[in-house]
């Protein structure tokens, strides 16, 4: 994997390549291979401390975007985070600002980070992100996952978990015509140091419309890359697992069969603290909407203590439109 300070642009004409490539699989394929900035890792920012001490403060937060990144951090702060596993983050995006909001966080909370694609977008969003754009283009289009370190990072592999354009291929019910994108669900593992030796942390991201045997599937893909990436290892996963997403409404997250296949591997979920982690936001304005989305699965750990962190800031905005997890593992 290539370790860079910043992403390469997309160019023009790749961009001209993207809009007019057949939507398939296969062409899908190409042009990820195409795409310097779609293999590669950002890694940027700084760690203060040498080592992870034993106990560790780990938060997972779908950001929505980042739209709101000094608010996000603040919110965060208080909780002493040694790990953030962020996914919905935004580089060059009209949406928010053209902003590097992995970047902002990372330095307001002073921590390294590693920054990895999971979408290059050529649009600008939906009605409800149009209506934060500051340009009518993106500057970079870049849409992904980030691990935040307070600690120097050993190695880092970017871990895709769909390669064949779900959201590009006319073979696929939920590609969008409208919103040419690049990519797919991805997942950014890292390896630390750690006073008990090394530890795995991992920021994923699942398929949202797709059933629970899709999301198995990609659970367990994770799953073998990491085993490849960080054997024998303590591993903590982090992220929005979109477990009950795009199911009939009497479905229950429970049912979701990656729960049971990763218990088998020998992973546990007690580091997710309990209720649901979905709220109205300026973005996602559903004040209906009640789901549980958000967990931490590990290996080879034990969890102390857990909790939300409700997506509002101080003057009572929603900055997303998922609450943040914490959790204390050792």
């Amino acid at each position: 994997m290539t370790f860079v300070p910043e992403l390469p642009l997309v160019t023009p004409d790749q961009k001209t390549n993207i809009v007019e490539a057949p939507r398939t699989a296969k062409s899908h394929r190409a042009l990820l291979r195409s795409l310097p900035g779609m293999n590669a890792v950002q890694v940027g920012g700084s760690a203060p401390k040498a080592s992870l001490e034993k106990e560790i403060s780990a938060i997972a937060w779908n950001v929505e975007r980042g739209l709101f990144p000094l608010e996000s951090a603040a919110l965060m702060a208080g909780f002493k985070p040694d790990v953030v596993l962020l996914s919905e983050v935004d580089h060059g995006m009209a949406r928010t600002g053209q902003q590097h909001t992995t970047e902002i966080m990372a330095k307001a909370l002073h921590m390294q980070y590693a920054f990895g694609v999971e979408f290059h977008e050529l649009d600008l969003g939906g009605p409800t992100e149009r209506a934060f754009c500051t340009d009518n283009f993106n500057a970079r289009g870049w849409h992904g996952n980030a691990v935040l370190s307070s600690v120097p990072f050993i190695a880092v592999k970017l871990i895709r978990l769909d390669d064949h354009g779900h959201w590009f291929s006319s073979d696929e019910l939920d590609a969008d015509p409208d919103q040419p994108r690049v990519g797919g669900r991805m997942a950014i593992a890292a390896i630390l140091p750690w006073n008990e030796g090394t530890i795995c942390v991992v920021s994923t991201h699942l398929e949202s419309n797709a059933d629970a045997d899709h999301r198995a599937v990609q659970f367990d893909h994770l799953l073998d890359e990491i085993d490849g990436f960080a054997p024998d290892m303590p591993v903590l996963i982090g992220g929005d697992l979109n477990t009950g997403n795009h199911q009939p409404p009497d479905f229950d997250w429970r049912c979701e069969t990656l729960f049971e296949k990763a218990q088998a591997r020998g992973y546990a979920w007690d580091a997710t603290p309990p209720g649901m982690t979905t709220r109205p936001s300026l973005i996602t304005p559903h004040p209906d909407r009640q789901m549980k989305l958000d967990w931490f699965c590990s290996r080879g750990l034990k969890c102390r203590d857990t909790a939300l962190i409700p997506a509002i800031d101080d003057t009572g905005k929603p900055v997303s439109d998922h609450e943040a997890i914490w959790g204390s593992v050792f």
